[in-house]
């Protein structure tokens, strides 16, 4: 009796990525199926992520791997579980970060379950990062590609979210990837990486918010309380932003490049400073909530580890301390540049990925 081959779908954004990780999962002898996820409407004629082109590309790759192909669509789940998050925290002056509660909400969520009832084992994407299972539990690592690596957006699954997963490229070289989908054949060989946020695309970002938000302009101010200049709405700026100031000609400054320090809230004051950057900019530690441990650990009180508060940086050495339900402090070793409330900072024990959470309130 043959056995039967276990099911995988792979979720296919158009890009080489996704592409080779359902070439890789069609070689390795599962039965695989390509769906692409349309998560936005793109129809304005301005849009650099058009979903009908990302689907040529689909169908394409789909056609020459020889794997079944589908499209499905969640953009009333994008709207209401990523969206409206985004727009709130850009309200309250904060930084969000999208991606990461899109694999939490959508990615993980809505196309998983998808994935299930449509019979699929596994759901597969192509981001860098890799699974150990040991135990009975499975373990999100840092891909092996340290400059592609996408742990930190995957930092909020949860243990039932990543025990269905597979990424297939996460121990390969962005380069080896690119050279199997031309050796492939694959149309998508060369095609440039997706960069930034995928609704707002290459369009201003500002004209973007406007359409959602209402702008409120206001004064920028030094440390002092000089004005300098003028700001056209707080939730456009964020900490340590150096470009887009208009303000590198100001007749009064020392004409070194000015930068934000502070985004005053209550009286709509957009702070900055020039020259050495201020002691404003760099904190010593911050509190996050909704701390997610991917694979266990909310008992732990405190810990030693590893802390990212941005993609791509390095992991700085840092310490965990519990001070509530999901509510951490984390202190660290040496200053940090730039903390920004609304961004996630996420911790690591080496190469395992612990989890991570929601950075609340900056302390200096």
């Amino acid at each position: 009796m043959t056995q039967k081959k276990e099911r995988v779908i792979v979720g296919m954004s158009g890009g080489v990525d996704s592409a080779v990780s359902a070439l890789l999962l069609k070689e390795q002898g599962y039965d695989v199926a390509g769906v692409f996820m349309k998560n936005w409407d793109d129809s304005d004629a301005d849009a650099v992520c058009p979903a009908e082109a990302d689907y040529d590309d689909v169908r394409s790759v789909c056609e020459t791997i020889g794997i079944p192909y589908y499209t499905v669509n969640f953009e009333n789940e994008y709207w209401e579980r990523v969206f409206s998050y985004f727009l709130e925290e850009y309200k309250r002056g904060r930084t969000p970060n999208p991606d990461v509660l899109c694999n939490k909400e959508i990615k993980f969520a809505a196309f998983l379950d998808f994935a299930k009832k449509a019979g699929a084992d596994y759901l597969a994407t192509g981001h860098y990062a890799r699974l150990a299972r040991v135990g009975g539990i499975t373990y999100l690592k840092k891909g092996l590609d340290a400059g592609k690596d996408q742990s930190y957006f995957l930092c909020m699954l949860r243990q039932s979210q990543i025990e269905r997963a597979m990424f297939p490229i996460g121990d390969m070289q962005k380069a080896n990837v690119r050279a199997m989908a031309e050796q492939a054949g694959l149309s998508i060989a060369k095609k440039k990486d997706s960069t930034g946020i995928c609704f707002i695309g290459e369009r201003k970002f500002k004209e973007f918010l406007q359409t959602y938000l209402p702008a409120n302009p206001g004064d920028m101010r030094t440390l002092d309380g000089k004005v300098v200049g003028r700001h056209d709405g707080l939730m456009y700026y964020t900490l340590g932003q150096r470009r887009g100031l208009d303000i590198g000609g100001s007749k009064d400054g020392s004409g070194e490049r000015w930068f934000v320090v502070e985004k005053d809230m209550e009286n709509n004051i957009l702070v900055v400073s020039q020259g050495a950057e201020s002691e404003l900019l760099y904190s010593r530690a911050l509190v996050m909530s909704g701390m997610s441990f991917i694979s266990g650990g909310e008992e732990r009180k405190e810990f030693d580890c590893g802390a990212k508060v941005r993609y791509r940086q390095s992991d700085q050495q840092a310490h965990a301390e519990k001070l509530g339900d999901g509510v951490y402090r984390v202190s660290f070793s040496e200053k940090q540049r730039a903390v920004t409330p609304g961004q996630y900072c996420v911790l690591y024990d080496g190469d395992i990925c612990l989890g991570g959470g929601v950075i609340d309130e900056v302390i200096f």
